[in-house]
């Protein structure tokens, strides 16, 4: 892996390529490749080790023992997973990371920064920094996700995602990363009856959509 390539990303903004390459082997990185579909880490399981997605993209997913599955977050390249569980020393993860397209992810064990926060090596502040904004970032993905479901009609949802989106990417006009079972799922909504209500509100003349494009049309209130 390139030293360039990790600058890009939250984790190592600010690092240089020494300190990186001091990083990659104090936290024992090794990167490994999964196909669509694969799972990287199941609920119950404990890891010492976060990811970190080089390419492609993985979804957390909450999968309950009676089948019904419930889209938590979208994490796309140059993103992270698992950090919170790798530095928490024997906690059980409550979810799964799934392969959302073939990846490819660098794993690091993070846990090990923690011996390191007195010591000398000028990568650890660094490092520990980023991962604190990391961590507020997905703190502000979760709470977004509860607005999202907050609405009591199916259409309120989706117009409460499409929104935070569109706000995200300062446009009305975007791409979202989910396929039409996924956004159901991150939703908590069937996907006919997904289906059913972007119909309406193309009908309407809300929106306009194809797979996963959507484009914002007018705003209006919920019918």
């Amino acid at each position: 892996m390139e030293a360039q390539q990790l600058q890009k990303t939250m984790l190592f903004r600010g690092l240089t390529d020494s300190e990186i390459a001091v990083a990659l082997q104090v936290l024992e990185a090794h990167e490994k490749r999964y196909e669509k579909g694969e799972t990287l880490l199941t609920a119950g399981s404990v890891t010492e080790r976060m990811g970190l997605v080089l390419e492609g993209s993985v979804t957390i997913e909450s999968n309950d023992a009676w089948g019904n599955r419930t889209i938590i977050s979208h994490v796309g390249c140059g993103q992270v997973f698992a950090e919170t569980y790798a530095l928490l020393e024997n906690e059980s993860m409550l979810v799964d990371v799934t392969a959302s397209e073939d990846c490819r992810i660098l794993f690091l064990r993070s846990g090990r920064i923690q011996s390191l926060q007195n010591s000398q090596n000028p990568w650890a502040l660094k490092y520990i920094t980023n991962l604190l904004t990391i961590s507020m970032h997905k703190n502000l993905i979760l709470s977004g996700r509860s607005f999202h479901t907050a609405p009591k009609t199916i259409r309120g949802r989706v117009m409460a995602y499409l929104n935070s989106v569109s706000l995200q990417k300062h446009r009305r006009e975007f791409d979202i990363p989910f396929d039409r079972q996924q956004l159901a799922d991150y939703l908590n909504l069937e996907r006919s009856t997904l289906s059913k209500e972007l119909g309406k509100m193309q009908k309407d003349g809300l929106i306009s959509c194809r797979k996963n494009h959507f484009i914002i049309l007018k705003t209006g209130s919920e019918h």
